[in-house]
């Protein structure tokens, strides 16, 4: 199937993209990436008048992280940018582990960070991993520049909290408090597939203390899930077996997974048990050799 009929702009400047979309009265969609959007259109799921392609504004494709450890992720930066991160691995560990577990390396040379987290895809890696992170979303439009937490900014299946004229520019994950630390595990059939199920688990850590918990489940439900709410009893503990199982067991009871090709609603919510204690676990190891 042929996409319908479309218009096309390229601006130079971010200014002049959101001046298009905020014309457009609703009828546009933003072209970064297009490893989604594309798929929609040729389907025609769906067909909006005009595509503002803003791969030729200077200055969205960075990852920057600050003196204080804030990750700051351009809109136009690749998953293969975050793949071969030299950064990342000490900056966010649960962004570095997801980064190579997105789609296939073709849809990473050309899908974008942001766009993914935009498409707001229930077995989507990305939002998973912000929602875990605890990142905000920087929108920009006409009337300025807003922050949108991700677990506000995914409302709900392929929908997010951006008006019709809003672009977003940024993606912020915030300064830990203390040593990052965390990982992402995603259960697929075969490479590039959609999620059985996955889970980010991201931790701070003070020496062998837990600062600061979140997690965040896809492919689980018909939404991202924010499971902060599930490990938040291991803030102020230290990593152990007893407090390990108490978490897995939160994270899994928070999943709202349905039995279908891929499995049964409790397989799936045995393998966010088994993903979490495997997390977990590996964490406490860790902490123990550096102690």
């Amino acid at each position: 199937m042929y996409p319908s009929r479309f218009g096309y702009e390229s601006p130079k400047t971010v200014e002049e993209a959101i001046a298009i979309l905020d014309a457009s009265g609703g009828e546009a969609k933003i072209l970064a990436g297009g490893q989604s959007l594309v798929p929609m259109l040729k389907l025609r799921f769906a067909a909006p008048e005009m595509l503002v392609d803003i791969n030729n504004i200077d200055g969205l494709r960075y990852i920057n992280v600050e003196a204080d450890g804030t990750v700051r992720i351009g809109a136009l930066t690749r998953h293969e940018d975050l793949e071969y991160s030299d950064v990342l691995p000490t900056a966010s560990p649960v962004l570095a582990a997801a980064a190579h577990l997105v789609a296939d390396p073709i849809v990473r040379t050309r899908g974008t960070f942001v766009g993914s987290v935009c498409h707001a895809d229930p077995q989507g890696d990305w939002a998973a991993a912000m929602t875990a992170l605890g990142g905000h979303i920087v929108a920009q439009g006409p009337n300025g520049k807003r922050t949108i937490e991700v677990k506000d900014f995914v409302v709900g299946p392929f929908q997010n909290a951006l008006a019709y004229n809003e672009i977003a520019i940024e993606a912020v994950i915030p300064a830990p408090k203390g040593k990052s630390t965390g990982s992402y595990l995603k259960l697929e059939r075969r490479v590039g597939d959609f999620a059985t199920a996955s889970v980010a688990v991201s931790l701070d850590m003070v020496g062998d203390v837990v600062a600061r918990a979140g997690s965040a489940l896809a492919g689980v439900g018909g939404r991202t899930i924010d499971a902060t709410d599930a490990v938040a009893s291991l803030v102020g503990q230290k990593l152990t077996e007893e407090n390990i199982k108490t978490a897995a067991e939160a994270v899994a009871a928070a999943a709202e997974p349905r039995s279908d090709h891929r499995g049964t609603s409790d397989y799936k919510r045995q393998i966010v048990k088994t993903f979490v204690i495997r997390i977990l676990t590996g964490l406490a190891e860790s902490s123990q050799k550096a102690a």
